[in-house]
């Protein structure tokens, strides 16, 4: 069968097949970091509606984690010590991510972090942080602040001089408003190759998380760190399931 032939909830229908079916199988043992962009907000270039997860999801989703037994919810600054901890972390700065989900994990007692990019930040779109609220949502206790490149643009496609920029402009930029180190970043569209991992050393950034689905350990590269995508169509089940690593077999093929 041509991949390329079938549609996006073909693909969906075929992969809880396989997760329900094998997934369990070929499950990782170690933490699984979620990743999450808006609560609410049209994401851009997201053509199939995955990456904006409604507030009364998100809010089941967590209270599931409370749930689900020998799962420890963590900071990421913290690094990856046990294989039973889950981290959750949001991308680009949407203003939701204050106004909605920091209420949620706050009751929860639910550490996070947020990705930021100045570069939205500063695009005077209502659907971002501005300086103000993101100031306010450092001071969240449980929060943690890191870069996601300063235009949000895809770093292996930048030249060495652009990706320094890039890289050490956003980290600057935080650290100036916030008055706080900035040692985590994600990788903008999860675009990181060798070279970029490098110069995000190079930068001063300890951790680093990518894209890539699967689990993470002791003894992953942290600054290539996997992270598990939670859709907008994921029930509670998938979302265990994911959480449990049943999902992890994708990393094989995305």
């Amino acid at each position: 069968m041509n991949n390329s032939l079938l549609t996006f909830k073909q693909k969906v229908r075929i992969s809880r097949l396989i997760s329900n079916i094998v997934g369990g199988v070929l499950r990782g043992q170690g933490a699984h970091i979620l990743m999450y962009h808006s609560i609410g907000e049209v994401v851009d270039d997201d053509r199939n509606g995955i990456y904006s997860i409604d507030e009364a999801d998100f809010y089941s989703q967590m209270c599931k984690l409370i749930e689900m037994d020998n799962i420890d919810v963590v900071k990421l600054d913290n690094g990856i010590a046990n294989p039973n901890e889950v981290i959750i972390t949001f991308d680009d700065g949407f203003r939701d991510t204050y106004e909605v989900a920091a209420p949620i994990l706050s009751s929860l007692e639910f550490p996070f972090t947020v990705f930021v990019s100045p570069g939205l930040i500063e695009s005077n779109d209502k659907r971002y942080l501005d300086k103000q609220s993101l100031l306010k949502l450092s001071r969240i206790d449980g929060c943690n602040i890191g870069a996601h490149g300063y235009s949000h643009c895809r770093l292996t496609e930048c030249s060495d001089k652009k990706l320094q920029n890039e890289l050490e402009d956003s980290k600057t930029w935080l650290e100036d408003l916030l008055s706080i180190p900035v040692n985590m970043m994600s990788y903008p569209h999860g675009a990181v190759d060798q070279r970029v991992r490098d110069a995000a050393q190079s930068a001063g950034y300890e951790i680093a998380t990518s894209s890539q689905p699967g689990v993470n350990s002791d003894k992953s590269d942290c600054l290539w760190l996997n992270r598990t995508d939670i859709w907008s169509i994921d029930d509670l089940k998938t979302f265990s399931q994911k959480v449990d690593g049943v999902w992890d077999w994708m990393r094989w093929i995305v």
